[in-house]
């Protein structure tokens, strides 16, 4: 099974769903972003498929963005290849959206926007953002 963990979080913050290929991998990208952005961030990982391999799983996504969804949207993170073909499964325009961002930076920016309360393209905008950090 996937490992998918959710902090509480305040009514109406855009909700976070990081997936990846990875169980661990989305686990620990999402464990870093709720610690960078606080207990408001609403942030789950999914990652892998139903029996624990690689891979992604529509059924596991749509769980995921059923548990962050506080009624002020949901931002999906994907990491790669098929993450981003079954992410966009689940787009619904306004509501559900999916960010081509990088993995790490894109979660964490979009976290930290969203734990402060910014709507749902705010949220996304400051993800895309991560695309201009530079490390050097």
């Amino acid at each position: 099974m996937v490992a998918r963990q959710v902090e509480a979080g305040v009514s109406g913050v855009v909700g976070i769903v990081l997936v990846s290929h990875s169980a661990a991998l989305a686990s620990a990208a999402a464990a870093l972003a709720r610690q960078i952005a606080g207990p408001e961030a609403m942030v789950a990982a999914t990652g892998g498929t139903e029996d624990g391999g690689l891979g992604t799983s529509l059924d596991l996504i749509e769980e995921a963005v059923a548990e962050v969804d506080a009624g002020a949207g949901v931002l999906l993170v994907p990491d790669l290849g098929s993450s981003v073909l079954t992410a966009k499964l689940l787009e619904e325009p306004g509501q559900v959206v999916l960010a081509d961002v990088p993995f790490v930076e894109g979660a964490i920016a979009a976290a930290v926007c969203a734990a402060a309360g910014a709507p749902l393209a705010q949220v996304l905008a400051a993800a895309e953002e991560a695309w201009v950090y530079r490390k050097l």
